[in-house]
């Protein structure tokens, strides 16, 4: 007397491949967010470290646009970057480091 057990199996499979699915999305992003973390991290890191026989231009480069990258990077991961005293004394409401500190 089993009568949907096959329907029942196929959705079940199809769920799990779904979820599957979204878990291997969930990880990509990360690895990809990271990615961006690091490279530009880099890129912030040349701009002020000389390399012995590699000359710099003499403009030194505009890093605006790689820092507001690596600062949103940043933020994805729920970390901040500020300047001392940038901050006013008022601390994110989601920043989980902060929540585990005050307990």
């Amino acid at each position: 007397m089993e009568g949907k057990p096959p329907e029942e199996k196929k959705k079940g499979l199809l769920r799990k491949l779904k979820e599957k699915a979204e878990d291997d999305i969930q990880i990509l992003g990360t690895f990809v967010r990271l990615g961006v973390v690091v490279w530009s991290g880099f890129i912030i890191t040349l701009n002020y470290v000389e390399i012995p026989m590699v000359q710099k231009g003499q403009s030194g480069g505009d890093i605006t646009f790689v820092a507001s990258i690596f600062t949103g990077a940043l933020s994805s991961f729920g970390l901040q970057t500020s300047r001392n005293g940038s901050n006013s004394g008022k601390t994110p409401v989601n920043c989980p480091m902060v929540k585990k500190q005050e307990e």
